[in-house]
């Protein structure tokens, strides 16, 4: 690092002047790079998902897209085989209203399943196309228009005096519909307004802008690398939301951590260059191996066969790269060019300004606090594990299945015609049909798959809204809904029975192929993560011991973060009292992957901060419990500060209308609260004071494999031995 800082000293001018046409560069490419990226959430190579997509290029609607369920009660004693044609009128009323929909009923089949057992219900549904708004079919459950009053008003008009119309299905009953998606600048604005408060906060002079600088040049720059990726692949539109707001964190956290030892070697009495010198000794170092921790996490993401999560792994991976860069070679500069006049304050005796003076020591407020844990290390071990191993198990149990109906809405329309379906006796998986597409004459795929267990009917009309270009869409109507163990079941058994020439789509395979492609490798991928890690922070910490409980606690936290979310999102205790929303019993299916890929490199950055202030107080002093109450006592304002900026730019995005998302957002603002509290201000402190002189092993052999210095436990407080020089 000293090499580093001294080459980029030597050429405060280049530097400058790279950086301002960096930024340039990055304003330019920045709107060029938005309109290259793609808004289609594709899944490539996964069966359900190439279904799908056929369905909807050859019908124009259906596949993924879940149906819209017309519920039709006619008066008593009036049959509804009775008025088959008042049915049928009625439903071609939608297909009139909604001319790129395909609708099916009891008027165009004649099958007796679509009529209740109280023999005056009947059902339709309705597979719309491109919505009103010009959006095509298709996206997450409650972002898609309700077409629901358009049904209704179409259909009464066909139908006798008192009979009711009310339309039900999964997004009906959803708990919100998207108004407009992700309000990108003003949750950035969110995010930068937290940071000016948090940085002032902390620096109490115009200092506090240089990080936000910082942050601002290093996502330009991270722009330009997406322009430049647009030309060679497809990179998604979550680009544009993920960049901002995690460059906005992770370069703020960066640059925190380098001007705060900036300040405190100045507080030493060191200035100039040397100051920045010394600085990126330490600081430097650190930000270094955290970048490479962060990007590590998200390497869990850009090897998925799924383009947006890959999108969403690189766009992070790039962030993390342009904020390491900026932070080392732009910052000192900055620092030893303007880094003293930005400290505007009256010079104290000797020309120590007075603000510096609480650079010199550790915070007195944090240091006692270690002191507390350091002396209860076992009992707050105990609880605090405990606690985060009873969420951990809680995790065990998560959902990432579809919604049911149950957790959805209890009131309204959609809950209305749910009730009259379950009292009519038909089965609630008729909401969650599923398409089949048939190429050639469907009558085997027909016949087989109305044989299939858990399946309810099999609806085929012949006419052209189903039948084109020599194929046909069967739709399958399910006993148990897709989202319950019973409902997935009967998917698994239609895809075995299915003849060759048949395809099975529909919501519930695609996110059944999902999950096998996603999760199914992840065991694997997690243990390669780790070890990466491993031998990373083995070199960086000179110790075998603490990188490996470095890596469980952040498996820990990980855990108890999922475990937090189902207990919000799955089991939906506090949902309502703290959001006002009515959870879904169940959590996206790519929300843990996502969560943990972002976590995991986030919550070994605060990891890397504390621990390699306490390997360099430990060299110095020779004793573990000296280390831990200076490490915490020296990181604890900046990783506490660095995570409330975090946490403040993640609680904005989660405020966002759409669902996915705002589950996304809040698991990880809850990650970072967790991690930078319970793990890093009680678990890490009070393992590491357990752990005593063991933290500081590294063996002959094991030093020779990384290409560094052996540490030999000694015996606490003996005189501190030779410190290496910082790499």
């Amino acid at each position: 690092m000293k090499r580093l800082s001294a080459f980029v000293l030597r050429r405060k001018g280049l530097v400058v002047l790279l950086a301002l046409l960096g930024l340039l560069a990055g304003m330019g490419a920045t709107p060029i790079a938005i309109q290259r990226l793609s808004e289609e959430y594709s899944h490539p190579g996964m069966p359900a998902f190439d279904a799908n997509r056929e369905i909807v290029r050859i019908y124009g609607n259906g596949g993924y897209q879940r149906p819209f369920v017309p519920v039709v009660v006619f008066p008593e004693g009036t049959r509804a085989e009775d008025r088959r044609q008042e049915l049928g009128r009625a439903f071609a009323a939608v297909s009139a209203r909604l001319p790129t929909s395909r609708v099916v009923s009891y008027a165009d089949t004649g099958d007796p399943r679509l009529i209740g057992s109280d023999g005056r219900t009947s059902f339709g549904l309705v597979f719309p196309g491109a919505y009103s708004d010009g959006s095509p079919p298709g996206g997450g459950l409650g972002e898609t228009p309700d077409e629901g009053p358009v049904i209704v008003e179409a259909m009464t008009p066909a139908l006798p005096r008192g009979t009711s119309v009310r339309v039900t299905g999964l997004d009906t009953l959803a708990p919100g519909v998207d108004a407009g998606g992700v309000d990108v600048p003003a949750k950035i604005g969110v995010g930068v307004l937290a940071s000016v408060i948090v940085l002032l906060l902390v620096f109490r002079s115009a200092l506090a802008l240089v990080p936000l600088l910082v942050s601002i040049m290093s996502i330009f720059l991270a722009f330009v690398v997406i322009l430049l990726l647009t030309f060679a692949m497809t990179v998604h539109d979550v680009a544009l939301t993920t960049m901002p707001l995690l460059g906005l964190g992770i370069a703020v956290d960066y640059s925190l951590l380098l001007v705060a030892r900036w300040r405190e070697e100045q507080a030493g009495g060191y200035r100039g260059d040397e100051a920045v010198h010394r600085a990126m000794a330490g600081a430097g170092r650190a930000v270094l191996f955290s970048g490479m921790a962060v990007a590590t996490g998200l390497v869990t993401m850009v090897v998925l066969p799924v383009p947006f999560l890959r999108s969403l792994g690189l766009a992070g991976m790039v962030i993390t790269a342009t904020s390491v860069v900026s932070t080392l070679t732009v910052l000192p500069v900055l620092l030893a060019l303007a880094g003293r006049r930005l400290e505007r304050g009256r010079a104290s005796e000797g020309g120590e300004r007075p603000r510096f003076r609480r650079e010199a020591r550790a915070g007195r407020a944090w240091s006692a606090w270690a002191r507390g844990v350091v002396r209860l290390r076992v009992p707050a071990a105990l609880l605090t594990g405990g606690l985060l191993v009873a969420l951990t198990v809680t995790a065990l149990g998560v959902d990432l299945g579809l919604p049911e109906s149950g957790d959805l809405r209890t009131s309204g329309p959609g809950h209305e015609g749910l009730a009259a379906l379950r009292e009519a006796g038909v089965p609630v998986g008729s909401i969650t049909p599923f398409d089949v597409l048939v190429t050639g004459d469907p009558g085997q795929a027909v016949q087989r798959l109305r044989g299939v267990e858990g399946v309810s009917t099999v609806l085929a009309p012949d006419t052209p809204s189903w039948r084109r270009d020599g194929t046909a869409v069967v739709t399958v109507l399910p006993i148990a809904e897709n989202g319950a163990a019973a409902g997935e079941a009967t998917v698994s058994r239609v895809r075995e029975a299915a003849p060759s020439n048949a395809r099975v789509g529909g919501n519930a395979a695609q996110s059944m192929d999902f999950q096998e492609r996603a999760y199914g490798a992840f065991p694997w991928m997690l243990a390669l993560i780790a070890l990466v890690t491993f031998v990373m922070l083995a070199r960086a910490f000179r110790s075998l011991l603490l990188p490996l409980k470095a890596i469980v606690l952040n498996l820990l936290s990980l855990g108890a973060v999922i475990g937090a979310m189902v207990l919000l999102w799955q089991f939906g205790w506090g949902t309502r009292q703290l959001l006002d929303i009515q959870p879904t019993g169940s959590i996206g299916e790519f929300v843990p992957l996502t969560v943990f890929a972002f976590l995991y490199g986030l919550s070994m950055d605060y990891e890397v901060f504390i621990l390699a202030r306490m390997r360099e107080e430990y060299d110095r002093s020779g004793s573990t419990e000296h280390a831990v109450v200076e490490g915490v006592g020296r990181t604890g304002r900046l990783v506490t500060s660095a995570a409330l900026i975090l946490f403040v730019s993640f609680a904005a995005l989660a405020m966002t209308p759409e669902l996915d998302v705002k589950v996304f957002a809040s698991g990880l603002a809850l990650g970072v609260l967790l991690d930078a509290t319970l793990i890093r201000g009680v678990l890490v402190p009070a393992a590491v004071a357990m752990m005593g002189r063991w933290n500081w092993w590294l063996p002959v052999w094991a030093a020779r494999l990384l290409r560094t210095e052996p540490s030999a436990p000694r015996d606490e407080g003996s005189a501190p031995v030779r410190i290496p020089e910082p790499a």
